[in-house]
């Protein structure tokens, strides 16, 4: 669903003052809402660059693609938010957010497996955008020759311990062969890493204090190919 990104505050609708903005102790968020919070914070970045200050709950949850009472609900984990109904500043709804989800300042973040695909994350910039800064990657060939140059460093294997702890990462991506994610995730825990974003398709075993998120095109294209038969 495509929505025009020219919204503006009904007239007689309230703006919530950042000092409304109280946040509270709240209980663990759960995996789907913090996905959703993602979604909120990239649709408020959209609002600011469209120079679009306020927003109201129904607006905003009609440009995520959510209800309105789903993202009232979600943001509700975020703590008190005054008066129901009233619209919602845009910097500081999105500063809240990122808050949140620790994306206020660049993580850092290893990458393990430079092939085809390891090599197009490294290239890509437009994680900073994001919060988030892939430092360094980690291959069992570095010094092989890669058909495009990568600002980032390329390591051995050996290395990535002792980078890992001297940078103090938490956060991974793994884009070896399946054959070796669960030895490369083993490593990566190791050292203290506690987020793998996995591309290898294959289940990692990990402790339960590592979360490990997933990425299967091939499955991604199934889903699809269900839906478009005829």
């Amino acid at each position: 669903m495509n929505v025009s990104l020219r919204l503006d505050l009904p007239e007689g609708r309230l703006l919530i003052t950042p000092s409304w903005l109280k946040k509270l102790h709240h209980p663990e968020i759960p995996r789907k809402t913090i996905y959703r919070l993602s979604l909120y914070l990239r649709c408020l970045a959209r609002l600011k660059d469209n120079s679009i200050q306020t927003v109201s709950s129904e607006t905003l949850a009609k440009v995520a693609g959510v209800k309105p009472t789903q993202l009232r609900k979600d943001l509700t984990y975020l703590g008190q938010f005054g008066t129901r109904g009233l619209g919602y500043a845009v910097n500081e709804l999105s500063k809240m957010i990122s808050d949140e989800l620790g994306t206020t300042s660049l993580q850092p973040v290893v990458l393990a497996g430079v092939g085809h695909l390891g090599l197009a994350l490294l290239s890509y910039r437009g994680f900073e955008k994001e919060g988030f800064e892939i430092v360094a990657g980690f291959d069992i060939e570095p010094r092989r020759r890669r058909e495009k140059r990568v600002a980032q460093p390329i390591f051995g294997m050996e290395a990535l311990p002792d980078f890992v702890r001297q940078h103090k990462i938490r956060m991974a991506i793994i884009t070896v062969p399946a054959a070796a994610a669960q030895e490369v995730a083993n490593l990566l825990v190791s050292c203290g890493v506690t987020g793998i974003l996995n591309f290898a398709p294959i289940v990692l075993h990990v402790p339960e204090d590592v979360m490990v998120n997933n990425v299967n095109l091939a499955i991604e294209l199934e889903n699809l190919s269900y839906f478009i038969q005829d």
